[in-house]
């Protein structure tokens, strides 16, 4: 100013004379001054500044991994987990978490919330540190386990191991106080292991020493040290926060697990047959015998006459809810063995709904053409059953509307899923199983059919290639839909996904898509064959629908040559 320079006036709101900004107020009152500290967007937390877009560094890292939504415990407007709740509530849970137990934010969040400092938050210890483990000693022994063990160390899977007398559930402070300096030959075995297989598979710092401390925790609690470890026994570890999948699949490629956690079939084959405390009585020894031969030549098929593929869980699932009736009325009716079994019995036994009807004569076929092959029985009692044809529905249309709408989610694995469906009627299966290298210059390789992609495809293609890449760069997982639990591994995502948030089915979509094309082809069955890989029984289904009134579709159809 002409005639200056002149001393700066004092702030109007806090009085200060240094740091003079503009407006009558300092740097620190100003609103637009680079040095004013405000709350958190985010959490609220004290301490953030503008140039960081008003939010402390936890929230950033939050924003990138959760959608926005409303909190359903305290209302607000802000990005949330899966618990539905924002970052405030669920550390405000956490505070007040008991150990062993997963924290109750309703309650953690009733009556008052406890505001932070920025930046400033660390992860709360669920037991205080022993008084032998000082900053200087646990610094030392950070990296003890990548150590080299001993030489000559082995783990025996038939190692004699002590029977435990009262089956009690270790404290969970005590063991968290012993994984602190927990240094055994487990650990120090499977320490290059676990970062080999962290390393090829792109696991996070984090994750792989969520996976170490696994380890430690189960060295701890385990009897008998050198003994080979049983899933069973890792499982059992979810009460502690254990990482389960992860150190299943370390312990398997170190060649210590023992599988024996039955799969979901064979636990629905053991409620349903063998488990005497949910039936009305248990089955005859031989009978049971049989059967169990029957579920372990379905699931894992066989070499021998008459030979057989596995079959898919889901199919074997359907055979045992369909033939279990049927079995138990044999039992008890005073049959010991399915030997005695004769056709007029299996035709007796046979429900009279159309539909189970339909399963449990597959069922049963399925049951004495292996029993028959083994020579288990003398002869098949189902042989020149006549098979009851199975009521089928009518495949309708979607609303377009609501197409459009889970083309264009914000969801890029949904948008994709949703487009792939739509416009090339891939179904539910090959969609999971579908692998990156299956796309190749815009084409989909799907076995022998060869497909030209639709332009909307390439797109969400591109987005979701994109997402994929940020989230997770290093992701060995060579499927083309992946989730948070299936990147760090081999595996495909599960049947739910992406399609628990959608408003569609998958079935229901392809459905759609092959109606549209044979309604537009005016019934080309052989152009159904080729474009969606139908069978002929399958296209047949569709071609009912032409001339139905209520399903007709507006505009000229495409003649058939």
């Amino acid at each position: 100013m002409p005639g200056g320079p002149f001393a700066a006036p004092p702030c109007r709101r806090c009085g200060s004379h240094d740091d003079y900004f503009s407006q009558g107020l300092c740097s620190r009152c100003h609103p637009r001054s680079p040095e004013h500290i405000d709350s958190c967007k985010g959490c609220l937390a004290w301490g953030v500044y503008p140039r960081y877009n008003w939010t402390c560094w936890s929230c950033k890292w939050w924003q990138t991994h959760y959608r926005k939504g409303t909190c359903a415990f305290c209302g607000r407007d802000s990005h949330i987990s899966e618990q539905r709740a924002c970052r405030l509530c669920l550390e405000n849970a956490r505070l007040e978490q008991t150990p062993g137990r997963a924290p109750d934010i309703a309650e953690a969040n009733r009556h008052s919330q406890q505001l932070f400092l920025a930046n400033m938050l660390f992860k709360r210890r669920a037991t205080p540190q022993p008084e032998y483990v000082t900053w200087t000693q646990r610094w030392s022994l950070k990296n003890k386990n990548q150590l080299p063990h001993q030489p000559g160390t082995r783990f025996d899977d038939q190692a004699p191991e002590q029977l435990t007398l009262f089956d009690m559930a270790p404290d969970p402070a005590v063991l968290r106080q012993r994984i602190l300096v927990e240094d055994s030959d487990l650990t120090r075995y499977c320490a290059a292991i676990l970062a080999d297989h962290a390393r090829r598979y792109g696991w996070s710092v984090r994750q792989r020493n969520a996976v170490m401390q696994t380890l430690r925790m189960l060295q701890t609690v385990r009897p008998t040290r050198t003994a080979k470890i049983r899933a069973s026994d890792v499982v059992t570890l979810r009460r502690y926060d254990g990482t389960i999948s992860s150190t299943i699949d370390v312990l398997a490629e170190a060649g210590l697990l023992i599988e024996d956690v039955p799969t979901r079939v064979e636990k629905y084959f053991t409620a349903k047959f063998t488990d005497s405390d949910g039936n009305s009585g248990a089955l005859p020894p031989l009978m049971r015998q049989h059967l169990e031969l029957w579920l372990q030549i379905m699931l894992g098929g066989s070499r021998q006459s008459p030979r057989q593929l596995p079959r898919d869980p889901a199919t074997v699932e359907v055979h045992i809810r369909a033939i279990a009736p049927i079995v138990q009325a044999w039992a008890e009716a005073g049959y010991q063995s399915f030997a005695e079994v004769a056709h007029a019995d299996v035709v007796a036994a046979l429900p009279t709904k159309q539909t189970d009807r339909h399963f449990a004569e597959l069922g049963l076929k399925s049951l004495f053409k292996i029993l028959k092959g083994r020579k288990l029985v003398f002869t098949n009692p189902t042989r020149g059953l006549k098979p009851t044809p199975v009521a089928t529905n009518i495949p309708l249309a979607v609303d377009p509307a609501l197409i459009r709408t889970e083309l264009n989610s914000p969801n890029p694995a949904t948008a994709l899923a949703v487009a792939l469906v739509a416009f090339h009627a891939l179904s539910l299966s090959q969609l999971r199983h579908l692998l990156l290298t299956d796309i190749v210059d815009g084409r989909l390789h799907l076995g022998r059919r060869d497909i030209p992609l639709a332009a909307p495809v390439r797109t969400r293609l591109a987005a979701w290639l994109d997402h994929r890449n940020r989230t997770w760069p290093n992701s060995a997982n060579p499927h083309l839909l992946i989730n948070r639990r299936t990147a760090p591994r081999l595996v495909p995502a599960g049947p739910n996904y992406p399609w628990l948030g959608s408003a569609l089915r998958a079935q229901a979509l392809r459905e759609d898509r092959i109606l549209h094309e044979i309604h537009a082809t005016g019934g080309d069955v052989r152009r159904l064959c080729d474009l969606f890989g139908l069978s002929i029984s399958g296209a047949t289904r569709y071609l009912g629908t032409v001339e139905h009134p209520d399903l007709t579709i507006e505009g000229p159809r495409v003649p058939r040559k």
